[in-house]
């Protein structure tokens, strides 16, 4: 039984075109990277985890996605990521060299499915952009993850007066789903960022408040989801758990956007979940961001790069 596996020129988030993927019989040439076999593993556990959750619990990205053209099911997504673990597990135990960085045990076991540009589509995203506007024919725009590395105080203070905010108390032992079906009443749906900066939270202690930002950092953080403190000389990480409802509108500037997200401390950077408790943990290259809702979620991705 063959395995499936995306292979890039550089990895790509954006795409909607047929055209843009084939399946290839010799995808690659050149020599492997060396990476932590170990830790792909760990991110496609995770990953495993979350599919099952189920389509029901979150039909948007557990699914087959755009490689059910090629008759690739969620089943064989799942049975990939499997079979990643079950590679590494059998290598370390033999103490021997990973097989997954060996071109010949990929190209046996894995089915090449290669990604292209579609230039008509990031032509609608280009101005502006100069990296998006000179993409090249043979090569995708690669997305990275980006954590915030900010400066933070357990007290507020007058270069950091802003709250990272736990979600409001009275929704603390509530699920996604119930809460959704409360939010009439809830203190999280009431409140623009810009009132939640006014203090009004504070000021009714309706929230526990995690780390006290500056503004810009309070921003950046808004923005990217995942922020990196250093408290007492320890680091802390910071992730999105829930947002109050209002979504992010293109047109306006960071400051002027009216969502604000509660936050939640993790003991670990967090990729995708639908909630917070339930985000696949991940780790550095063995992970790139990507319209799940195109892709589905769990798909392993091979990058090919010069130098």
């Amino acid at each position: 039984m063959k395995f499936f596996i995306l292979i890039l020129a550089v990895a790509a988030l954006n795409s909607n075109a047929a055209q843009t993927f084939s399946v290839e019989g010799s995808a690659f040439d050149g020599v492997m990277a060396q990476q932590s076999s170990q830790d792909l593993c760990f991110v496609a556990q995770g990953t495993l985890d979350y599919l099952a959750k189920g389509q029901q619990y979150d039909p948007q990205v557990i699914k087959a996605g755009v490689v059910a053209r090629f008759g690739v099911s969620l089943a064989k997504v799942k049975a990939t990521l499997a079979f990643v673990c079950q590679v590494e597990q059998e290598d370390r135990a033999a103490k021997r060299p990973s097989r997954l960085a060996d071109p010949e045990f990929i190209k046996h076991h894995f089915k090449m499915i290669r990604w292209r540009p579609d230039k008509t589509q990031s032509h609608q995203f280009e101005s502006g952009k100069p990296l998006v506007k000179n993409i090249p024919d043979d090569k995708i725009l690669l997305t990275k993850y980006y954590i915030k590395l900010a400066q933070g105080n357990l007290t507020p203070a007058p270069a950091t007066p802003h709250a990272l905010y736990a979600i409001p108390h009275d929704e603390q032992h509530l699920s996604l789903e119930q809460a959704a079906q409360q939010k009439d009443q809830l203190t999280r749906f009431k409140f623009t960022k810009n009132q939640v900066l006014s203090g009004v939270i504070d000021q009714q202690s309706l929230a526990e408040p995690l780390v006290w930002l500056s503004r810009d950092d309070l921003e950046d953080t808004l923005m990217q989801g995942t922020v990196k403190i250093a408290l007492n000389g320890v680091d802390k990480y910071f992730n999105v758990h829930r947002n109050n409802g209002i979504g992010y509108q293109r047109n306006l500037k960071k400051r002027q956007q009216k969502r604000y997200w509660y936050f939640k401390q993790t003991p670990h950077v967090l990729g995708y979940g639908k909630d917070a408790n339930y985000k696949i943990p991940i780790e550095p290259l063995v992970t790139v961001a990507g319209d799940l809702a195109y892709l589905g979620l769990g798909k392993l991705i091979m990058l090919t790069h010069n130098g």
